[in-house]
């Protein structure tokens, strides 16, 4: 696995947990106090599209690092939790790490 997938879904992660903070203060502004209603659509059509993207990523990094259908299934969900996919995030990244490594440290065979 290369380091590329990691980052990828690193960057996505974030991206998705800001989007989805950003969204939840919308909704707030929408719902509490009547106001922006234009850009709660705006910020939701942009959550929804980059949550996509984030799925992809975290789905290629699930199944290049084998994690079972449960950690998979958790870590897919965490982009719809505010604040979760920071937390997911860094508990991925300390587990997959090590194993880039040490897949980078093996001698390829031809």
């Amino acid at each position: 696995m290369k380091k590329s997938v990691l980052t990828r879904y690193r960057v996505m992660a974030y991206v998705t947990a800001v989007m989805l903070l950003l969204l939840c203060a919308c909704m707030v502004l929408k719902y509490g106090f009547g106001i922006g209603e234009d850009v709660t659509y705006v910020v939701a059509q942009a959550h929804g599209i980059l949550y996509i993207i984030y799925l992809v990523f975290a789905f290629d990094l699930g199944q290049k690092a084998r994690w079972s259908f449960g950690k998979l299934l958790w870590v897919l969900v965490a982009g719809t939790i505010p604040t979760a996919a920071f937390f997911v995030e860094r508990t991925v990244s300390r587990e997959v790490e090590p194993q880039i490594a040490r897949q980078a440290a093996e001698p390829v065979e031809a």
